[in-house]
């Protein structure tokens, strides 16, 4: 997140207790927020990623990797082939 959008970064931000995620927001919008953050501070452009790679950048801010993995892939901020093999960033 930008820090010029301070009510924004504010919200992330609330969301972590000692660099971990306490809980992954239910709110769309909030949840929106925290993907683009967790998109842009674990994961660089143009570089593939394996499975095990995602799972394991996630599981350093929270324990349901796989959840937010999933919730990463629907809103396009992470795009895998059918076949599941790799991940990018997206949009």
């Amino acid at each position: 997140m930008p820090d010029t959008d301070s009510s924004g970064s504010h919200q992330v931000a609330a969301l972590f207790s000692h660099g971990r995620l306490t809980a992954i927001p239910r709110k769309t919008a909030r949840r929106e927020r925290l993907l683009v953050h967790l998109t842009e501070t674990l994961f660089e452009r143009d570089r593939t990623y394996t499975e095990r790679e995602v799972n394991e950048a996630l599981l350093s801010v929270h324990e349901d990797c796989s959840a937010l993995r999933r919730h990463l892939v629907v809103a396009g901020l992470l795009v895998r082939p059918r076949d599941g093999s790799s991940y990018r960033r997206g949009r």
